[in-house]
């Protein structure tokens, strides 16, 4: 159960989070040890100064959330911007319609941005949003993830209409080997759902549920 819960991010992202709830995730994440707390980039100053004195709890965020959609050059200052508040890890969301289209160019200079905006500071996610993509296209944007130099490659960002799958899971770990991390995010609610992402290769598992994970319960919520 220890190495589960170690791999959590503890994430909260729903729009009408209040500082309390930022203060509270992160006061359960201290107390649970889950890898990370995930919260928007306008609370990330609030979560990490709640945590700075547990530095193995580090801050995560998204950028170009959640719909990817952004230009490179907003992402990448977006990312600097949350960095300089306290953020350890980013999670981006990439150009999915780019992906789909044929622009394999866009796809790697908008990761690329994000990855120079985090070097030596953060660590970079990359968010698939695998619930849009076919099997051939998640194939392309791991290698293409690769190819930018993130450190992991993550399915879902919760919001889209369907979360992470153990096969597709299976097929990003398969993809991109054992030199990035691979992180299941959308729909992780239960211990039995989170045990069995990491058997399919997951590293990192997202989820609101960390805490009933934790306790052996399950969560009805959607992220």
């Amino acid at each position: 159960m220890k190495s589960i819960i170690s791999r959590i991010d503890h994430t909260l992202l729903k729009p009408d989070a209040r500082q309390e709830d930022i203060l509270k995730l992160s006061d359960e994440a201290r107390q649970y040890g889950f890898a990370s707390v995930c919260v928007n980039p306008v609370w990330v100053r609030t979560a990490a100064e709640r945590l700075k004195d547990s530095p193995q709890i580090k801050v995560c965020t998204v950028i170009g959330f959640p719909l990817g959609a952004s230009e490179p050059e907003v992402k990448a200052f977006e990312a600097s911007h949350a960095i300089l508040e306290g953020a350890n890890e980013v999670d981006m969301v990439i150009n999915i319609g780019a992906l789909k289209g044929g622009d394999h160019d866009l796809v790697v200079r908008d990761m690329i941005g994000v990855v120079e905006a985090a070097e030596g500071k953060a660590l970079v996610k990359a968010i698939l949003e695998t619930c849009l993509l076919t099997p051939e296209e998640i194939v392309q944007a791991c290698r293409l993830a690769l190819s930018a130099g993130v450190d992991f490659v993550k399915t879902s960002t919760g919001f889209s209409t369907g979360g992470a799958t153990v096969e597709d899971v299976a097929l990003m770990a398969r993809t991109v080997g054992p030199g990035i991390g691979v992180k299941a995010s959308g729909g992780v609610r239960s211990l039995a759902d989170a045990e069995a992402m990491i058997a399919a290769g997951a590293t990192r598992l997202g989820t609101s549920a960390g805490v009933l994970i934790a306790q052996g319960e399950r969560s009805e919520g959607s992220y």
